[in-house]
């Protein structure tokens, strides 16, 4: 079944009813166990690089080599339940879950800072001028979506990807970002 903006709001009652709600939230918990593993063993992770350059353009792809091997890795995971949930799904689409993180990459990766940072954000931090340490481990939290439609753009990339891209944290009307913020949070 390909998702719709109806049933990314609403699950189904069949689905609800079919997988009880203690086995979602021990999937949940263990896909977050699973993070922190690759969090600090990075090196048991395999992104499917060659693919993602199959399906981004050079520029893209330079981008997307910037990302730190664990958001490779979910972004090749991203794409790959979008083409199971909707195969039907644009090139535009398919692309942005590919750099849905690329605003992540401005420093290097922390795993201790991250996850404090999902932990706890204070919602006030402004986006610019742009922090370092943990202020500004809180504003790529917070604006990466943004920060990564600015460099999709800037790099020359793909318009309709780098809007996507952009409203994937708050979709509003746009059903490609609505079904990508469903699927990025699947994994």
């Amino acid at each position: 079944m390909a998702l719709t903006k109806e049933n990314i709001n609403k699950p189904s009652k069949k689905t609800a009813k079919s997988t009880p709600k203690v086995l979602r939230y021990l999937s949940a918990k263990w896909q977050q166990c699973k993070r922190v593993y690759y969090a600090f063993f990075p090196y048991t992770l395999t992104p499917n690089d060659d693919w993602a350059k199959t399906v981004l353009s050079p520029i893209e792809y330079d981008l997307y080599a910037q990302m730190d091997v664990r958001d490779r890795y979910h972004a090749c995971k991203v794409a790959e339940l979008l083409l199971y949930y909707a195969p039907e799904s644009s090139q535009a689409l398919l692309g942005a879950a590919f750099l849905h993180d690329i605003g992540k990459t401005q420093v290097r990766y922390n795993p201790l800072e991250r996850i404090f940072v999902h932990l706890y954000t204070p919602k006030h931090i402004a986006a610019e001028p742009k922090a370092t340490g943990l202020k500004g481990s809180w504003q790529r939290h917070l604006y990466h979506d943004s920060y990564g439609a600015s460099l999709i753009r800037n790099a020359g990339g793909n318009e309709r990807m780098a809007e996507i891209v952009a409203a994937h944290h708050h979709p509003k009307n746009d059903d490609e970002a609505a079904l990508l913020k469903y699927i990025d949070e699947m994994f």
